[in-house]
C-alpha cells in the first residue's frame, strides 16, 4: 500500500493512544480490526450471553464507532457465525491431529476426537447457545452443512484406517460418516425434542448402535468403548 493513496489509508481504521501528553494514532490493519471485534463479542457472549448482548455493547467493548461495525459485519448474527466458523476450524484441526497419529487405532481416534469436539463446544457454550436460538435457524443449518463438511474428510480417514485393520467394513467412508454427523447434530446436537435427560441418554446410546452398525463392526465392538470415551475425561 503507497502512503499516497489516500483511499487506501483513509480507510484503515484507526486507533487514538495518549503517551506523556502526546496524542499518537496507531493504524490497524482490516484482519486486525475485525479480529478486535470478533473478540469484544467473545467476552461479552460468554459473561452475559449472545441473546443479551447488543450491538452497542460490542462497539462499546471492542472501542469503535458503530459505523466500523457495520463496516466489518451486517449484523450480531454475522458475528456469531464468525466465531463459529472459528470453533469449527479448531475442531477441525484437532481432529486431523488426531487422525494422523501413528499409534492410535481406529476406534480409539474416534473417541479422542468425539472427547476433543465435546470439550471444544463446552469452551465455547455461549456460541453454541446462541447457533440455537430460533431466529438464527438459518445461520445454525448453514453451519451445520460446513461442520459436515469440514469434519467429514477427517472422519473418513479414520474410518479407511478401520477397515485396513479389519475393525471396519465400510464401502464409501465418506458419505457414511456425513450422513451421521448430520444425521447426530439434528436428533442430539441440541435439544430441540425437549427429551428429558433420561431419554436424550436413550436415543444417545440407539445412536451408538446405529453408528456401528454402519461402520460394519462386530456387535458390542465400538458402543461401549465410545461410551466410555464420552463420558471420560480428554488425554493430554
Amino acid at each position: 500500500m503507497l502512503l499516497t493513496d489516500r483511499q487506501s489509508v483513509t480507510s484503515m481504521p484507526l486507533l487514538t493512544m495518549h503517551i506523556e501528553g502526546k496524542t499518537m494514532r496507531i493504524i490497524k490493519t482490516p484482519q486486525e480490526r475485525r479480529a478486535d471485534i470478533i473478540q469484544a463479542a467473545q467476552r461479552l457472549f460468554h459473561a452475559q450471553g449472545y441473546a443479551d448482548t447488543s450491538v452497542d455493547e460490542i462497539v462499546r467493548e471492542a472501542q469503535i464507532a458503530k459505523g466500523t461495525f457495520y463496516y466489518y459485519f451486517k449484523s450480531k448474527p454475522e458475528v456469531l457465525a464468525a466465531l463459529a466458523q472459528q470453533l469449527i476450524a479448531e475442531m477441525a484441526a484437532q481432529a486431523q491431529k488426531i487422525a494422523d497419529a501413528p499409534s492410535l487405532d481406529a476406534v480409539e481416534k474416534l473417541c479422542r476426537i468425539i472427547r476433543k469436539q465435546n470439550d471444544i463446544k463446552d469452551g465455547g457454550e455461549d456460541i453454541v447457545q446462541g447457533i440455537h436460538e430460533p431466529a438464527n435457524r438459518e445461520l445454525h443449518d448453514r453451519l451445520g452443512i460446513e461442520t459436515v463438511l469440514t469434519l467429514g474428510p477427517v472422519f473418513a480417514q479414520v474410518i479407511e484406517q478401520g477397515n485396513r485393520e479389519g475393525i471396519f467394513q465400510v464401502a464409501d467412508p465418506l458419505s457414511t460418516m456425513q450422513f451421521i454427523l448430520a444425521g447426530a447434530d439434528s436428533l442430539l446436537g441440541h435439544n430441540a425434542f425437549n427429551w428429558t435427560p433420561a431419554q436424550q441418554h436413550a436415543r444417545l446410546q440407539a445412536m451408538l448402535i446405529l453408528i456401528e452398525r454402519a461402520l460394519g463392526a462386530a456387535a458390542g465392538s465400538v458402543v461401549p468403548a465410545l461410551m466410555r470415551c464420552l463420558s471420560a475425561p480428554t488425554p493430554s
